[in-house]
């Protein structure tokens, strides 16, 4: 089956995460078939308050779920966010 969920990256203490469509039997960090945005978690938290805290591109999130693939619980709830901010 195939899920869009979240892939840690950057250093230890500062969190990145990026928005993938995976195969679920494949490691969190490791391989993907797509990246389709970003989530910055420390984005509203550091001192430059311009860095983008959410990046979704919502019609490759429609085209992936059209076929069939999941969203991890964390997942929905930016998508969800993205979509009333994109409104």
């Amino acid at each position: 089956m195939v899920v869009i969920r979240l892939a840690r990256g950057g250093a230890k203490k500062r969190p990145f995460y990026s928005i993938v469509v995976a195969d679920r039997r494949s490691s969190p960090t490791g391989k993907f078939i797509e990246r389709i945005g970003f989530f910055n978690p420390i984005a509203g938290i550091s001192r430059n308050k311009n860095e983008e805290a959410l990046r979704v591109d919502l019609e490759r999130v429609d085209y992936w779920t059209s076929r069939g693939a999941q969203l991890s619980d964390r997942v929905r709830t930016l998508v969800k966010s993205a979509r009333a901010s994109s409104e």
